[in-house]
């Protein structure tokens, strides 16, 4: 049981927060210069953001399914067998849920600036964006967000 607490805690901490809601700032945001840019959205195109995979999820899920497993089943051998098998199951398990726990909805809009450029963002489709609407374009030099 302290196996199955350990992997689920493990695996809530994968959870992925959204990087570019128009109205969610992390501390070290705040109080830096943004530059402002006007434009039109081109296109809105859904797109999957990946956070990457640590391998909590595989190690976990096989360590709950082999222990699990080997506990439950048989005796010497067998027992062993069903560790096997359940590592492998709880291994495929786990690795799905932590990739199920790392992708995120995003958007990738394209925005015509007033100056004529023509600039793509990818960002997480934490607000709704459609082509002929006016936006603003939050650059900090080094991340450019999309906000209304």
């Amino acid at each position: 049981m302290v196996a199955i607490v350990a992997a689920i805690s493990a695996l809530s901490a994968c959870a992925v927060q959204p990087q570019s809601s128009n109205s969610v700032y992390r501390s070290g945001q705040t109080q830096n210069e943004q530059t402002v840019r006007l434009g039109v959205v081109e296109s809105v195109r859904e797109v999957i953001i990946d956070g990457g995979q640590s391998g909590v999820g595989t190690v976990g899920g096989a360590a709950v399914g082999g222990i699990a497993a080997a506990s439950t089943i048989g005796g010497g051998n067998g027992s062993a067998v069903a560790g096997v098998l359940g590592a492998i199951a709880g291994g495929l398990i786990g690795n799905k849920l932590e990739s199920d726990a790392t992708h995120r909805k995003g958007l990738e809009i394209t925005v015509r600036l007033d100056n004529g450029e023509l600039k793509a963002i990818t960002q997480d489709a934490d607000e709704g964006f459609r082509a002929g609407e006016r936006v603003r374009l939050l650059s900090t030099g080094r991340t450019t967000r999309v906000t209304h």
